[in-house]
């Protein structure tokens, strides 16, 4: 029997998934837990397994394509089974699908304050004056030519000259134009404020949605069309002259085309990676809702750079980074800070009983964090070693999820990019997070004298709710003194 492969959920954030590739071809054998594709979560790229054996009849998501969970994306089944009814299925998913992003186009077309009844139809050779942005805009929307008056001021003092008069094309004509009954044009609000902008004909485009309907990737098609047709004329050759009139003369000067920088810059545009809407989709649950409250302090760090030295003397192989020191001094700190060790779970206020700290990776397309268990138990050696592995499985996109979801606690540290002070958005339902800056030499004042000290200012970003001012900077404090005297790790 033929079986559906649906979208799974391979995260527990994750709500949709991007095809990386497809491991299987079209008519390849597949069994029981076989991989057929990779999977881009929001975090990491897994594979997607079969969950019957058969024959892979149909791919119906191409890669490179981003899909809900639960979307249709291929079939399983019998070599000579009739699949048709299933692939009837996911064809009116797809129709859903297409409904939806009507219905998101004509809310944003009324948005940029495009009239309703442009995602009805438009008379044929009527014109159509819209409201952007709190100005009229008029637009030869329907295909009838624009006239502006005679007295229009250009830039510069120049008179508006008129444009060509040109025809519509009669409906049913034969050309691109689709038409509704009675000869007008569907055409959905953004697509019709998009071609008054660019003074695009509508009459001249096909729509690609249904019933023919003209919609946003039309008006770009034709706009990327009409950019790319543009090229400088050529001078008309003048006539032959006789032998006996011709006389040399110098040849003028190529003259270089002066470029015509008009209209909305051009652009390129790329597809939203799951996990750039992740964290896009994070930090509006984040900034909004949670009130911050951001607390600075500067560090000395001269005691501790010089232990980390002695401990990369001890054991090269391998070097332990300040970071190292920073994660297992906020985790020893957090142990005696329960309130910043928390989070808030709307009628209650969780305390967490294991320092989990969250390292912030920066990764080609996006970030990720993942989690160093228990930091407050382990050694500066056993975190630089486990950091240094889950950071270079991070940037192979193959961390599993409960590698990196958890944290009770977070660290970002952009001192290496020469950052020596910024503040960070809290990862809920996370309480706090602590921004790291870069460790350079200050001329400072220490008994009454100027001396160079390596000082490096952090910032504690704290839910409000959970962590108030003086229960954040008792935290800093205790961070500071374990920084600014490590042997107090061994105490």
């Amino acid at each position: 029997m033929a079986t559906q492969v649906v979208m799974p959920k391979l995260s527990p954030t994750m709500e949709e998934g991007q095809l990386s590739r497809w491991l299987k071809n079209e008519g390849d054998k597949v069994g029981v837990g076989e991989p057929l594709a990779e999977i881009d979560t929001d975090k990491a790229t897994m594979e997607a397994q079969a969950l019957a054996a058969g024959v892979l009849r149909k791919i119906l998501v191409p890669a490179g394509e981003t899909v809900p969970l639960g979307a249709i994306i291929a079939i399983i089944g019998e070599p000579d089974e009739d699949i048709s009814g299933l692939l009837s299925e996911a064809s009116s998913g797809e129709a859903q699908a297409e409904k939806k992003e009507r219905i998101e186009e004509s809310v944003q077309g009324r948005a940029y304050g495009a009239p309703d009844e442009l995602a009805q139809v438009v008379p044929d050779g009527a014109r159509t004056q819209a409201t952007i942005e709190g100005q009229p805009v008029k637009g030869d929307v329907g295909g009838a030519p624009t006239t502006p008056k005679a007295d229009t001021a250009q830039p510069g003092g120049a008179q508006a000259a008129p444009p060509p008069q040109a025809s519509a094309p009669a409906a049913d004509s034969g050309g691109n134009g689709q038409r509704a009954q009675g000869g007008r044009l569907i055409v959905s609000p953004i697509a019709a404020r998009m071609a008054a902008e660019a003074g695009i004909n509508l009459h001249e485009l096909r729509g690609s949605g249904p019933g023919g309907r003209i919609v946003k990737r039309d008006i770009e098609a034709a706009m990327s069309g009409a950019a790319g047709a543009a090229t400088p004329s050529q001078p008309q050759a003048e006539p032959e002259q006789p032998a006996s009139q011709l006389r040399a003369v110098p040849a003028p000067a190529p003259q270089q085309p002066t470029p015509v920088n008009v209209g909305a810059p051009p652009y390129t545009e790329e597809n939203v990676t799951t996990m750039r809407a992740t964290i896009a989709r994070r930090l509006v649950t984040s900034l909004g809702p949670v009130p911050h409250i951001f607390l600075t302090t500067e560090i000395e760090m001269d005691k501790a750079a010089e232990m980390r030295r002695q401990l990369n003397e001890l054991d090269p192989e391998n070097k332990v980074s300040i970071n190292d020191f920073v994660i297992k001094v906020a985790a020893v700190a957090l142990r005696q800070h329960p309130a910043v060790n928390s989070s808030y779970q709307e009628k209650t206020i969780r305390f967490y009983e294991r320092a989990d700290i969250g390292v912030a990776v920066a990764l080609e397309n996006g970030l990720i964090t993942p989690v160093v268990r228990a930091a407050d138990t382990k050694s500066i050696g056993q975190i630089s070693r486990e950091v240094k592995e889950l950071a270079e499985r991070a940037r192979a996109r193959k961390l599993t999820p409960e590698e990196y979801t958890g944290a009770t606690f977070s660290i970002s540290n952009l001192g290496m990019f020469g950052i020596d002070e910024f503040t960070a958005v809290i990862n809920p339902p996370e309480a706090a997070i602590l921004a790291v800056g870069a460790m350079t030499p200050r001329p400072v004042v220490r008994d009454g004298e100027v001396t160079v000290r390596q000082l490096m200012r952090v910032t504690l970003s704290c839910d409000h709710r959970v962590v108030d001012g003086a229960t954040g900077a008792r935290f800093l404090q205790t961070l500071k003194k374990i920084l600014e005297n490590p042997l107090y790790l061994l105490a």
